[in-house]
């Protein structure tokens, strides 16, 4: 679980929640129609925006977000010493036998165990890490997308309100309350974009860097195989990607199975 999502949506809620609460009712604050004009208003607009696999796949893409624990790009680094260990010992045919989870290293093993020319390993992965960027943008769009239609309906569902208040001003013992209930979908949208939508998307496209990174060394890593497979040489090269702070030791990371 990413506590620092946790954390940070927790807090921000209970802090919003507890102001309401010091400040008054919080009844108040609670309004259907309005909340069904704005989430039935940004899901209909997402609909219409965007393919409905794609919106399927940004949610299940937040969930998982949320849900692991990014990779430490000295794992990887780790992973691509054992292969150049394994193509020292057997030869690069030796990476076909290579058994690992990770969709992007079983590929580099088969590129490299096949004997494909370096230009073909090169140009196939970077293909590869191309197309996970802009799977990867449509899932962010998505968010960023739903953090620009919440607060336009909140606005569209408190002109509703506006319009609803002055067709009763023959009465005005019930201004008051309609204005708050007017205000209240302008708050919901708000609330969604700034503490919902907008930080997810920017999660994701941080979540995105990383995993570039990864798949990055994991490319570099591949070229210095077929070029030197040396553990010393594929760890020299490959800890340039990793803050000095942030790298662990040579000795540490042999120590790894792939």
């Amino acid at each position: 679980m990413d506590f620092a999502s946790l954390i940070g949506i927790l807090s921000g809620l209970l802090l919003i929640i507890s102001a309401i609460i010091l400040g008054g009712d919080i009844h108040h604050f609670m309004n259907l129609p309005g909340a069904m004009i704005v989430l039935g208003g940004t899901t209909a607009a997402t609909l219409l925006t965007f393919q409905f696999s794609d919106v399927l796949t940004a949610f299940k893409a937040a969930y998982f977000v949320f849900r692991r624990k990014k990779q430490d790009p000295n794992e990887v680094i780790s992973t691509m010493m054992g292969l150049a260990a394994v193509s020292r010992r057997k030869g690069l045919v030796g990476l076909a036998d290579v058994k690992t989870s990770k969709p992007f290293i079983k590929r580099v093993c088969s590129l490299i165990a096949d004997a494909s020319d370096e230009e073909v390993i090169r140009s196939t992965l970077r293909t590869e890490i191309d197309s996970m960027k802009m799977r990867h943008f449509i899932v962010q769009d998505i968010f960023r997308r739903m953090g620009v239609y919440a607060p336009a309906f909140g606005m569209l569902g408190t002109l509703i309100g506006l319009i609803q208040l002055l067709s009763r001003l023959d009465d005005p013992s019930t201004i008051g309350n309609a204005m708050a209930i007017a205000l209240l979908t302008t708050f919901y949208g708000s609330l969604l974009s700034t503490m919902i939508f907008l930080p997810i998307a920017g999660k994701l496209k941080a979540r995105t860097v990383v995993e570039v990174i990864n798949l990055e060394i994991a490319y570099e890593g591949a070229i210095s195989i077929l070029q030197d497979n040396s553990s010393l040489s594929v760890y020299e090269k490959l800890s340039a990607f990793v803050p000095k702070n942030a790298r662990r030791p040579i000795r540490e990371l042999k120590r790894r199975s792939v």
